[in-house]
């Protein structure tokens, strides 16, 4: 497989697959967090600095028609400008841009607009239900549709480099379909995807012995498979957010309003049970910030989570659950941490989810490996000013998911011939 570092640019028109899909201020409709848009710099910057040319292509958002105005990466262009320290060219449409692409020199950038104006990219009809006696043969008419509109894009360049780990889990056009139009030694990853890949590999691949993997968010089953493959790989299993109270309500506790999956409980008890049979340690809180409304300004108690008061639910984990898992986390040698303890984006409910950031950062300085996906451990690390102070925090908390649930990325297989 070719690999990025060892390859020279000079003289070729490289199409960089990005994710540039930013959020933007709504009043000023500026670039709020530029975090991706640098994640992306030293693949565009090898690219030119050897002298070739980066055709950069991106989605943003989920624009139903095109152009859409409000989903143009012309508004990102200053960002990336900013940034990258250089003057970026524009094409209004990814799919006729073949006289811009012949005019850029080598040594400039050229940003095509939104992949995602056409329908083609997702591979995906639009307007049509499934349930309509159509909608297969639309589905079959949008995948050869899917293949076109990859080779126009292949036609622009001599290189393909797949940068957007963020997207690689899903069969896109300009992620997996546009590979095939490559050979081997003419596609490869990015900087950026190769070290997501490093990281999640160093975990996968680290002893048991030590090994921490935190599961928090509000739904068991958004985590049911990623929870399954790492009881063959863990020693301890730490569990918090939402999703505490399915697996309490499973075991026979009290939860009074507190989210639950009425339906996962009988899978909550199966994972208990396969968790001691392979003799992992889960860890549930013990206690937890009740609240009486979902809302920033709501009254709150303190409860065992398996006595919580009728009417109150629970939204954050509270001091002895903190105090445990703070001394499992920061004794551990390999961490492993995606989702919230609680509600942390109102700062009555976000002492839980802090402490988990500061025990990892401190797990690290003790040398431990910690790698932080989903985008709301990576934003509790940022909220608490820790992305230096982990191993890795990862730019795609789906594709991170699943990768780490042993499936197959087409975005991945498509360079690395993944089974």
């Amino acid at each position: 497989m070719q690999k990025i570092d060892n390859y020279n640019f000079k003289g070729k028109k490289v199409i960089v697959r990005v994710d540039f899909n930013v959020p933007l201020n709504k009043e000023t409709g500026e670039v709020s967090d530029d975090t991706r848009i640098r994640g992306a710099l030293p693949t565009i910057k090898k690219i030119i600095e050897d002298g070739g040319a980066a055709i950069l292509m991106s989605h943003m958002g989920r624009p139903k028609k095109n152009p859409d105005p409000n989903f143009s990466l012309k508004q990102i262009i200053s960002a990336i400008e900013k940034n990258l320290g250089k003057t970026i060219k524009f094409a209004e449409d990814c799919q006729s841009a073949d006289a811009q692409v012949k005019a850029l020199a080598y040594g400039e950038v050229l940003l095509l607009e939104n992949l995602r104006f056409y329908a083609e990219e997702e591979g995906k009809p639009r307007g049509i239900e499934k349930d309509n006696p159509n909608f297969e043969a639309a589905k079959k008419e949008i995948k050869q549709k899917q293949i076109e509109f990859a080779k126009k894009l292949a036609s622009y360049a001599d290189v393909y480099v797949n940068d957007a780990f963020g997207t690689a889990h899903r069969k896109h056009g300009s992620t997996a379909v546009i590979a095939d139009f490559f050979d081997e030694s003419h596609k490869m990853f990015g900087f950026l995807i190769d070290k997501e890949l490093a990281a999640m590999d160093k975990v996968l691949g680290s002893s048991r012995n030590g090994f921490t993997a935190i599961m928090g968010g509000a739904k068991v089953s958004d985590k049911i498979m990623i929870i399954e493959n790492l009881l063959n790989r863990v020693e301890n299993l730490i569990i918090g957010g939402g999703m505490t109270y399915t697996f309490i309500k499973a075991l026979g506790g009290k939860i009074g309003n507190s989210l639950c999956e009425e339906d996962k409980l009988d899978v909550a008890k199966e994972i208990l049970d396969k968790a001691k049979a392979k003799g992992v340690n889960v860890y549930l809180p013990v206690d937890a910030v009740n609240a009486d409304k979902f809302d920033a300004n709501a009254n709150t108690n303190i409860s065992k989570t398996n006595e919580t008061p009728d009417g109150w639910m629970g939204l954050d984990i509270a001091d002895e659950s903190i105090k445990k898992f703070e001394e499992i986390i920061t004794n551990s040698k390999t961490v492993l941490w995606n989702g919230p303890m609680g509600v942390f984006e109102m700062d009555k409910f976000a002492k839980g989810t802090s402490a988990i950031a500061q025990a990892v950062a401190k797990a690290t300085a003790n040398g431990a490996f910690t790698l932080i996906g989903g985008g709301d451990s990576v934003a509790a690390i940022n909220k608490n000013k820790l992305a230096d102070k982990v191993s890795y925090v990862s730019t795609g908390g789906g594709a991170m998911l699943e990768y780490m649930e042993g499936k197959v990325l087409p975005g991945i297989a498509a360079i690395r011939g993944d089974k």
